[in-house]
């Protein structure tokens, strides 16, 4: 079908035409090397491959502004039909691009954008987050956390909340307190944050950055950590508790397969446990069978949709109540969630 017709068809509202073959781009924001949020793309990417008729290809390091627009409309004049966005910041430079590119589906993670050719994806990262914070409130004796934290957009204020509620469902007395590093990919830096949480007595270490280095600080000072996006384990074999982890590979196998079917539209995905884009890292030796049966336990409800996270009553730092009893968060009430609870030590700026 000629992209004059595809454009019309996206016009109509009827979804875009199937494509039986799909040259599919991504672009990351960080190296692919990162060990974090964009190997665990690149192994999304890789599952994909792996299917008839799907070809991929990639740009890695993409600065979030101009540069993003310039591969991004590099990408889909160079034939590709379907381009997967990886990071917050790129989001106006997709709705930009794919304003010029009707013919080409576009997917961003974690916005909140969307258009007739763009849709959005992302993963309720909050779920085993509050799990991980379950084992780090279980295994802490100074009841001090540290949280290495990259920018105070709502994805990784939510994250911070799950985690607190997690740690004090299991200690009451457990703080969380919160460095920002203003980077998603800087070991050096990110390592040098977490040193700062170590020497004011934080004895695990959490973190929402794309590098091990928060970790690796933890395993030279003796404490333990707690990883994202990939099992990192093996940079902090000594200090790694367990880590909130991506399966990209899920999401991407179900977006080619309607780009192929013609029944591809422009929506919001958001799945959780229940649908395995989200999940919980392999516990370490060191984690008591009691807490990873308790953890466990609490991750079947979860997953099965008998409970979740923010269910009120839930506070913030001024002690306001933000969740009712018995209330659960809407989707929009997360998603622009811009509050620590309480329990949190640090600032939303």
């Amino acid at each position: 079908m000629t992209a004059v017709l595809v454009a019309l068809a996206l016009l109509m509202g009827s979804g875009v035409a199937a494509a039986k073959e799909i040259k599919a781009g991504f672009i990351y924001v960080s190296p692919v090397g990162d060990a974090g949020w964009s190997k665990a793309h690149d192994d999304g990417r890789k599952a994909i491959e792996a299917l008839d008729g799907v070809e991929t290809t990639f740009v890695e390091s993409v600065s979030e502004g101009p540069d993003s627009e310039r591969v991004l409309t590099q990408m889909a004049r160079r034939g590709h039909n379907l381009i997967f966005a990886t990071s917050f910041g790129f989001m106006d430079s997709v709705l930009k691009v794919a304003a010029q590119h009707p013919e080409v589906v576009f997917m961003h993670c974690s916005g909140y954008k969307q258009a007739e050719n763009v849709g959005t994806y992302f993963g309720r990262m909050y779920q085993p987050r509050y799990l991980a914070g379950m084992v780090a409130g279980a295994m802490t004796e100074s009841n001090i956390l540290g949280y290495v934290a990259a920018f105070p957009i709502p994805e990784v204020i939510r994250g911070i909340n799950a985690f607190t509620l997690g740690a004090q469902a299991v200690n009451p007395d457990v703080q969380v307190r919160v460095v920002w590093s203003s980077t998603w990919y800087d070991p050096a830096l990110e390592k040098e944050a977490a040193n700062s949480l170590l020497d004011v007595g934080a004895d695990v270490i959490a973190m929402h950055q794309d590098s091990p280095g928060p970790q690796v600080a933890a395993e030279e000072r003796g404490v333990y950590s707690v990883g994202y996006n990939t099992d990192m384990s093996a940079f902090a074999p000594k200090a790694h508790l367990t880590a909130p982890i991506w399966n990209w590979a899920e999401v991407y196998k179900a977006i080619v397969q309607q780009v192929q079917d013609g029944t591809w539209t422009s929506e919001s995905i958001w799945w959780g446990l229940d649908r395995g884009l989200v999940d919980l890292a392999p516990f370490g030796p060191m984690v008591p069978q009691d807490v990873q049966d308790k953890v466990l336990a609490k991750k079947e409800e979860i997953r099965s949709g008998a409970t979740d996270v923010f269910v009120g009553p839930v506070l913030d730092q001024q002690g306001e109540v933000r969740i009712a009893e018995g209330v659960r968060a809407t989707d929009e009430e997360m998603l622009s969630m811009d509050w620590f609870v309480q329990g949190v030590v640090g600032s939303t700026r």
